[in-house]
């Protein structure tokens, strides 16, 4: 049980980090790998779309004050009952505080004929449901259209403007966007009226304040001196051939970026003032807020981890994209008394914190289209706490996410580690400066699974089992995650989640687990499952499964180009994966256990031993990751070693009914 897929997507369908938001005037069309349009005549077995968008046209203007107008018209053609219910609520986000949004047209062609537009009542403005129960941040709303009694053949026409004034980081201002490649979207206008006098060469994205990988139909000025503008427009029809994006440090480069921000330090240096700086009153709020619960320790490091621990926890996190609130950070005391802060809030408390204590502490953020040679803008997705420390002349770093309340101290999901973030710190490095760092690949403590399985089949061939899970490391957090965002009387559907990524089957009939907020002590759950018929005892030989969760391992990476160097094998954290199992059967029956394996490279080691005495049998499967990665080169040696795990996994044991009378549970 290595990386748990089905679960994670269980995880993601309970509502974990927000998704990235779509262009604000349409719902973001379906993929589909075909570039041919609906119209087009589909290929045998080519599902249908449930709606095709006939115009998506964007007109954006900024000024040199950083505002910024925005109007979208969407015309959408309702295919099937699948496109009617998708748009049959329209919703647009936004922040009230810099931005104003109106829907000044909505009209719907029916396909029986005629025409119905919306009248204003129908526009509702609410806060994000995300936001409902922090007051601070009901400027973060939703505004939306229902749109009843849409049928197959209708199409929706409406208009969405966007107006933002005096926006957070201003007079800055960026944007990017990536055309349609799907097929979904047949006709696609793109405008962009910028101040000043841009260059109508295409540029690379590090380089100037405006890049195109596709190539604008049109490009003027107007206007001269001061009142100077550039502008572009993008057309693009049914049959546009468009190329494919551009790729920089290993990051897809989106159509058209435009920034305003000269650099990055440029850019850390707006968000950083957007952080107040701690007062010594702020200082003793802290202190007070943490002695709550008792005295504080008396070494610094100590300090900080309770106070990570107590910040993470105890302050409820308001879960908004970063950009959305505007990179709002509210005064100590305001966030304290409140009970509640984003996750930018609660970084910024920990990292004054800590610098005020001594440690050299420093906040990141992390975008997942940034690196240090893009063009920069505020695109984040996660903010952290960096800690330097130094052992044996040895720099170490320790990142803390706070936003994730069950998060153990020094564990970042595994998704971010080892990935560049940009630092609001300006560090010097002899004769250049830098602000984008690393964050940390390891893990603050081992990582380790370790799984006990007791079992036993009845008379009736039932299977009964208990479950019994301890960890540290990447499914710990999953895990916790999932059961603190669970009700309590939910928790055996988390364990069926569990049961079924690890290849059991059955009914769950118990589940429990240790507090997620304990994050001091590795994570247990435990379940009971139970399945009917597992044993058809009429048969006198059977063959069943070890009774053990399949152990994954990564994939073997595909066969690249003869010329090219073969890919790096990437093996994740150092992990140690322990599996146990005892397995009881009826008085008369009897087991037969296959040999067991062992396998040992210099990057991971695997061992499994299968023993039976009369009526019960014993399992266990040992694997060690012990290396990150392992050069492309070796290959095949992994692909053997692969081949030996997944091999020896699929061994069956023999169960015999071997009763006197021909039955289980007789008496010889």
């Amino acid at each position: 049980m290595r990386r748990l897929i089905g679960f994670l997507a269980f995880v993601g369908m309970m509502g974990g980090t927000p998704g990235a938001r779509t262009q604000e005037a349409a719902p973001k069309p379906t993929e589909k790998t075909s570039q041919a349009p609906a119209e087009k005549e589909k290929s045998a077995g080519e599902p249908e779309l449930p709606f095709q968008i006939q115009l998506l046209e964007t007109h954006i203007r900024f000024e040199s004050s950083g505002d910024s107008h925005k109007e979208v018209h969407t015309i959408v053609k309702i295919i099937n009952i699948l496109g009617a219910r998708q748009f049959s609520r329209i919703s647009f986000d936004y922040n009230r505080s810099f931005q104003q949004v109106e829907i000044p047209l909505v009209r719907v062609s029916h396909a029986n004929g005629g025409t119905s537009e919306l009248l204003p009542s129908a526009v509702t403005d609410i806060p994000n449901p995300a936001v409902e129960p922090f007051p601070a941040y009901q400027d973060v709303r939703v505004k939306a259209v229902r749109i009843l009694g849409l049928q197959e053949g209708d199409t929706v026409e409406y208009r969405v403007i966007t107006t933002t004034t005096h926006a957070p980081l201003a007079p800055n201002f960026w944007l990017d966007h990536t055309f349609d490649r799907s097929g979904q979207v047949l006709q696609q206008i793109y405008e962009l009226d910028l101040p000043g006098q841009i260059n109508s060469t295409i540029h690379r994205p590090d380089k100037k304040s405006i890049y195109s990988g596709v190539p604008w139909t049109d490009y003027h000025n107007v206007g001269t001196g001061k009142e100077e503008r550039s502008l572009f427009e993008w057309k693009l029809g049914p049959d546009a051939k468009l190329p494919e994006q551009a790729v920089q440090d290993s990051v897809v480069v989106p159509d058209i970026l435009v920034t305003s921000f000269a650099s990055s330090f440029d850019l850390a240096q707006d968000l950083d003032a957007r952080i107040p700086k701690w007062s010594e009153g702020d200082k003793k709020a802290v202190e007070s807020w943490l002695m709550i619960g008792g005295p504080l320790p008396v070494g610094s490091r100590e300090r900080l981890r309770l106070t990570y621990q107590l910040v993470s926890q105890r302050l409820a996190t308001v879960d908004l994209p970063l950009d959305v609130s505007g990179f709002q950070v509210r005064p100590v005391k305001q966030i304290l008394d409140s009970g509640y802060a984003t996750a930018e809030e609660k970084c910024s408390i920990l990292l004054r914190f800590a610098q005020g204590i001594g440690l050299e502490a420093e906040m990141l953020f992390y975008g997942d289209q940034l690196t240090e040679n893009s063009a920069p803008r505020p695109a984040f997705q996660k903010v952290f706490v960096l800690l330097r420390q130094l052992f044996n002349d040895q720099e170490n770093f320790t990142a803390l996410d706070p936003a994730i309340e069950v998060a153990p101290f020094g564990m970042i999901s595994a998704q971010y580690r080892g990935k560049k973030a940009m630092s609001l710190t300006l560090h010097s490095a002899g004769d250049y400066a830098y602000n984008w760092i690393a964050l940390p690949e390891t893990l603050p403590f081992r990582s380790h699974q370790e799984v006990s399985i007791a079992a036993d089949i009845s008379k009736d061939g039932e299977l009964r089992a208990t479950v019994k899970y301890a960890m540290r490391g990447e499914n710990e957090l999953t895990l916790r995650m999932a059961f603190h965002q669970t009700p309590k009387d939910k928790w055996k559907d988390v364990a069926n989640l569990l049961a079924i990524s690890d290849g059991f089957r059955g009914q769950i009939t118990s589940a429990n687990a240790s507090d997620p907020l304990q994050t001091n002590d590795p994570f247990t759950v435990e379940y009971e499952l139970t399945q009917a018929k597992f044993v058809d005892w009429s048969k006198k030989a059977v063959r069943i499964p070890a009774l053990l969760p399949q152990i994954g391992l990564p994939d073997v990476p595909p066969t690249g180009a003869s010329d090219r160097p073969a890919p790096q094998i990437e093996l994740g954290t150092p992990l140690d994966v322990q599996t146990t199992m005892t397995l009881h059967l009826p008085e008369g029956a009897t087991i037969e256990t296959p040999p067991g394996t062992n396998v040992n490279r210099d990057y991971a080691t695997y061992t499994s031993k299968y023993t039976s005495t009369q009526n019960m049998a014993t399992a266990s499967r040992n694997l060690a990751f012990l290396k990150r990665e392992i050069p492309g080169d070796r290959t095949i040696d992994y692909t053997a070693f692969v081949h030996a795990v997944q091999s020896d996994q699929a061994q069956r044991f023999t169960v015999v009914s071997g009763a006197a009378e021909g039955k289980v549970g007789s008496t010889p």
